[in-house]
């Protein structure tokens, strides 16, 4: 998942081509749906992400109250509105009234705290919870940003790969040579450096030992000299989220798919390519293009049909874009790693998203 930002935005508004009385406003390459007239290209509104959490008064004063999702009814996702996808929300709150909003654009200024949003955080299941332990020498994931928001991170005709994003749970694994020690995490309680302790009947073990996946980092470990090996994989199924790719997450058949690597090496933690380290392996997440970046290309390859199960089970929930090399990006501030989602997937009916 993303981090919450909210942040002014300079738009470009285009027309909406079903209704007379709206207009889309664009933000980076999100465009949301907006009454006609209220702002033109140019100007400067807050931007409010989708997976925002919405304070009753704030609800309130746009106009809101019961259209947002949740059970509160006061969580932000991507609709259709007219045919047209919206995603988030572009408003000037009374809050920042006296705001130079074009200022806090140029900034970056960060208005979440003051306008009381949060970012909606999902319900945990028992089979993904369980008890829970320090764990410093865990190797975090790293939030992937969505390149409709930043699409700056890659530069034309720049070599990428592109893999598609399965719809699990991610599972974390570190091996620490020194020791033999293996750490198993979500992505909720790795973020706090907090593992869970091994039980038969957490769906992250599960996966862990019914895919040898301790087996694979122990191995990677050695053969690469490292102090310490990450495995990042994502755990699916049915039980485990509403797209199942054909497997089931309460039986011996829950699905398992290596999608990255990292590595610590003469003191420097590594990321590196999973495909190519854990090849014949493990299960890995299918590559669906290799080659130079168009977000055109991008965009095609995230819609469609899932490959994972060979069979086209259901919609592909999108892909992950990386660099042919890995390398850092001044835009995310870290690794030059991004996400695209189909429509389709953020608009189906009946979707969960466990961590």
């Amino acid at each position: 998942m993303s981090t919450l930002r909210v942040t002014a935005e300079v738009l470009t508004v285009h027309d909406h081509p079903n209704a007379d009385a709206l207009e889309l406003a664009q933000v980076g390459l999100y465009r949301a749906v907006v009454a006609k007239g209220v702002y033109r290209t140019g100007d400067t509104a807050v931007y409010i992400p989708e997976q925002s959490v919405l304070p009753g008064a704030l609800i309130e004063e746009l106009g809101l109250t019961g259209r947002l999702a949740g059970g509160d009814g006061n969580r932000v996702r991507a609709v259709r509105l007219r045919g047209e996808l919206s995603q988030g929300l572009v408003c000037r709150p009374d809050a920042l009234a006296g705001v130079d909003l074009a200022r806090a654009a140029a900034e970056g200024t960060d208005f979440a705290e003051l306008l009381g949003i949060t970012k909606w955080v999902p319900p945990v299941p028992p089979t993904m919870s369980g008890e829970v332990e320090r764990a410093p020498e865990l190797l975090p994931w790293t939030d992937i940003e969505n390149i409709q928001r930043y699409p700056d991170i890659f530069v034309p005709g720049e070599p990428v790969v592109l893999t598609e994003k399965l719809h699990g749970s991610a599972c974390l694994l570190t091996y620490t040579a020194d020791g033999d020690r293996v750490r198993v995490s979500s992505k909720g309680f790795g973020a706090r450096s907090l593992a869970l302790r091994e039980d038969p009947r957490n769906l992250y073990w599960r996966a862990v030992r019914a895919h040898g996946v301790a087996e694979a980092a122990a191995r990677l470990c050695e053969r690469l000299g490292a102090r310490r090996v990450g495995i990042f994989g994502e755990v699916y199924g049915a039980g485990v989220q509403d797209l199942t790719y054909g497997a089931d997450g309460r039986r011996a058949t829950l699905g398992y798919a290596a999608f990255d690597v990292a590595a610590e090496l003469d003191g420097t933690v590594r990321w590196l390519d999973a495909a190519e380290l854990l090849a014949g392996e493990l299960p890995l997440a299918p590559v669906l293009f290799s080659g130079p970046y168009d977000i055109a290309r991008v965009t095609e390859c995230a819609s469609g049909r899932e490959t994972v199960s060979g069979r086209e089970l259901h919609l592909r929930e999108g892909v992950v874009i990386r660099p042919a090399v890995e390398r850092y990006s001044a835009v995310t501030g870290g690794r030059a790693i991004a996400k695209a989602v189909s429509p389709a997937y953020l608009t189906r009916k009946g979707g969960t998203e466990y961590e």
